[in-house]
C-alpha cells in the first residue's frame, strides 16, 4: 500500500499510519485477511461524517451570512451526499488505495460509489484524529468546498423532486410517481434504485442508500433528459 502517495493527495503526512490504513480497510477485506490486525473504516466513517458536515457547515455559514436555515441545507447536503462523495473520491483518485475483498473489487455498480463515499468520510475521520480539526478543514476545504461554485452555479441544491413535478405537471398534466426497482446489499450498506414514471412508463432511474436518496436521484436523471 503506497501510504505516501494517498498522503500527498490528502496533504497531511500522519503520525500514526495505522489510521489511514483503517480508513481504508473496507469490511469485505476482512473476510479473507483476518489476519489483517486493523478494524473496518466504519467508525472512522461515522466520525468523519459528522467532522464533514460541522465543517461545511461552518463554512457555509460564514460565506453566506445573509441565507437563512432553510436556504443553507439543501447547499450542504448537495455538497455532502454519497454521490458528491464518491465523485470526489474518484477525482482524488482514492479507489485505487481502498482494501476490498476480491469478489467486491470487481463490482463497479452502484455498491461501489457508496464504498468510495464512505472511504473518503473515513479518510476524514482518520484526519481529525491524527491532526485535528485544523488537518481536517483544510483538507475538506480543498476536496470538497472547492466544489461550491459548481453547486451553486448548476442549481445542484435545488429539490429535484419538486422542480420535475413542476415542469412534467406543466407539459405533461400528470404527477410523476415513484417505485423501488430493487435493494442490494446488507442492511447496514444497502441500496435501492427507484424509477421514476410517468403514468406507467419508467423514464428514469436512480440508487441512493436511503428510498428518498435514490427518488432524488431519479428525478434528477429525469431531469436531464429534459434539458
Amino acid at each position: 500500500m503506497q501510504l505516501g502517495s494517498l498522503e500527498k493527495i490528502v496533504g497531511h503526512t500522519f503520525k500514526d499510519k495505522d489510521l489511514l490504513k483503517e480508513a481504508l480497510t473496507h469490511r469485505s477485506y476482512l473476510n479473507e485477511r483476518a489476519d489483517w490486525g486493523l478494524p473496518n473504516n466504519e467508525r472512522f466513517e461515522f466520525l468523519g461524517d459528522a467532522v464533514l458536515e460541522l465543517v461545511v457547515t461552518e463554512e457555509l455559514f460564514k460565506r453566506y451570512p445573509e441565507y437563512t436555515e432553510g436556504q443553507l441545507t439543501p447547499i450542504r447536503s448537495a455538497l455532502v451526499n454519497y454521490v458528491m462523495m464518491a465523485h470526489i473520491a474518484r477525482e482524488l483518485g482514492l479507489e485505487q488505495f481502498i482494501l476490498l475483498s476480491r469478489g467486491e473489487a470487481k463490482d463497479m455498480g452502484r455498491a461501489r460509489e457508496v464504498i468510495l463515499a464512505n472511504a473518503l468520510e473515513a479518510v476524514i475521520g482518520a484526519l481529525y484524529l491524527d491532526g485535528g480539526h485544523t488537518s481536517a478543514k483544510k483538507f475538506i476545504c480543498a476536496a470538497i468546498m472547492s466544489e461550491l461554485d459548481e453547486v451553486m452555479k448548476k442549481g445542484l441544491y435545488k429539490d429535484a423532486k419538486s422542480v420535475l413535478q413542476e415542469k412534467i405537471q406543466e407539459t405533461k398534466k400528470i404527477t410523476p410517481n415513484y417505485r423501488v426497482m430493487k435493494e442490494i446489499g446488507p442492511d447496514h450498506a444497502k441500496v435501492f434504485t427507484v424509477g421514476v414514471f410517468y403514468g406507467e412508463e419508467c423514464i428514469a432511474e436512480g440508487s441512493g442508500q436511503s428510498k428518498q436518496d435514490a427518488e432524488v436521484e431519479a428525478a434528477k436523471a429525469a431531469l436531464e433528459q429534459l434539458t
